[in-house]
């Protein structure tokens, strides 16, 4: 009895440790079959960017992909958010692999971090990597700015090439010198791993590959693997939208225009509404950006300049004032001390609202507050301050015509003769107080 309950155990615990094995094991999806998950990056490098990635490589993780392909198309971006990113590439225990495709695709500033960062480095034939030189947003750097942010782009870079055992003098001549290459020069550099026209020639190329993860060598099986390809949600895509600094400044204006509208026009609502809601995308936007608040205070002390031009006679300074307050603020409103922030608000958009906004105030509620200010011209109240003429003798009642009309008068100064000029300069329910005038 006592070797068979013994066969048992060992069975029982040779069942357990495959069971175990096949659990953890992480080239094995949930449902058995063998999966690589693919993303896109196209466009800049934002913080909905960075959530993004960080997001994927979970969900990828949780799945137990083979590795995690992201094909990168990009001019660069923000450094927090590259640094995000990094950050997520040299702790992640999943194979992370950068792909920069399709053909004419770039991997320009951020995006050089970002491919060096990677496990694997591939690029498809027909793109280019470089060009991290620290670059300004509106504003030159200063000499001493632009050092620093020079060795701290190049300090950077230095430690992700070692990190990933490629060559460092390259990454750093592309920081300082802004250097770019072919990904034939960057293969022969060993700057990246290697080249592969589509995914599945990368898939055949990556099998059997070792990647050292940050919890030790992971041997790639990704020959016959399941590619599932993962689009963002809408959510994501809005986040991404609203992360470019120039639908920021767009919301933000419509915003302000909405709420002053509605202001001086009560009762409207829909004024209203549209510019609660784009402030709070506006804020939502801006809060995920490197905002310069004395951008924005000018962007404010602009707004009231041209509020003050309507209810004010400056014969015009105070909206030369505003326009030139808007036009500072809008350049200033992103920070330049980021090292490779390419992130800017174009020129375009900035003239064209800074153009809109000086014609918004003093052409629309313009003439919107002086029709208010305007003395009426029709009914009883447009009667006052008119000039009619005596139908009958005033003394002190009786009759004139003003305005084509009969109406009855009472003299203010004693007895007035038929056919006299008279003004009217008040009203006693429906009659008219009049004045003789001197002719």
């Amino acid at each position: 009895m006592m070797p068979l309950f013994t066969h048992m155990r060992t069975n029982r615990n040779l069942i357990l440790g495959l069971l175990l094995a096949l659990c953890f094991s992480p080239s094995v999806s949930l449902s058995g079959t063998r999966v690589v998950h693919v993303v896109t990056i196209d466009g800049t490098i934002n913080p909905a960017a960075a959530d993004y990635l960080h997001t994927q490589i979970g969900i990828a993780a949780e799945a137990r992909a083979e590795c995690l392909i992201i094909r990168l198309n990009t001019p660069g971006g923000l450094l927090k958010s590259t640094r995000v990113i990094v950050s997520d590439f040299l702790t992640s225990d999943l194979p992370i692999v950068i792909y920069v495709s399709p053909p004419g695709a770039q991997a320009a500033s951020a995006g050089v971090f970002v491919t060096l960062a990677a496990h694997i480095a591939v690029m498809a034939p027909g793109t280019n990597i470089g060009a991290a030189h620290p670059v300004g947003m509106g504003e030159q750097l200063d000499s001493v700015m632009s050092a620093k942010a020079t060795n701290d782009a190049a300090a950077f870079i230095r430690t992700i090439s070692a990190q990933r055992k490629r060559n460092v003098a390259w990454a750093e001549s592309a920081v300082r010198k802004s250097v770019s290459i072919t990904e034939t020069e960057a293969l022969k550099e060993h700057v990246i791993d290697t080249v592969a026209a589509s995914i599945e020639d990368l898939l055949k190329m990556l099998d059997g590959k070792v990647v050292q993860t940050s919890h030790g060598g992971v041997t790639l099986a990704t020959a016959g693997a399941s590619v599932v390809t993962i689009e963002r949600t809408f959510a994501e895509t809005l986040l991404d939208i609203l992360s470019d600094p120039n639908i920021a400044y767009i919301f933000m204006m419509l915003g302000i225009y909405g709420i002053l509208f509605e202001l001086y026009n009560p009762g409207l609502i829909f004024p209203g509404i549209v510019g609660v809601v784009s402030l709070i995308l506006a804020f939502y936007s801006l809060h995920t950006l490197p905002i310069n608040y004395a951008g924005l205070a000018l962007i404010v002390f602009a707004i009231i300049l041209f509020v003050l031009e309507i209810k004010v006679v400056s014969h015009g300074m105070l909206t030369v004032g505003g326009v030139v307050a808007l036009l500072l603020g809008s350049l200033m409103l992103v920070r330049t001390d980021s090292a490779f922030d390419i992130v800017t608000i174009s020129w375009k958009v900035v003239v064209i609202a800074v153009l809109f906004t000086a014609f918004f105030f003093l052409v629309i509620i313009g003439l919107g507050i002086r029709a208010q200010k305007k003395k009426p011209t029709t009914g009883i109240q447009g009667i006052i301050g008119e000039y009619g003429e005596t139908l009958t003798v005033l003394d002190p009642d009786g009759r004139i015509r003003i305005h084509g009309e009969s109406w009855s008068a009472t003299s203010l100064e004693g007895r007035i003769e038929p056919g006299t000029r008279v003004l009217a300069e008040g009203l006693d329910r429906l009659t008219l107080l009049v004045r003789k005038v001197s002719t």
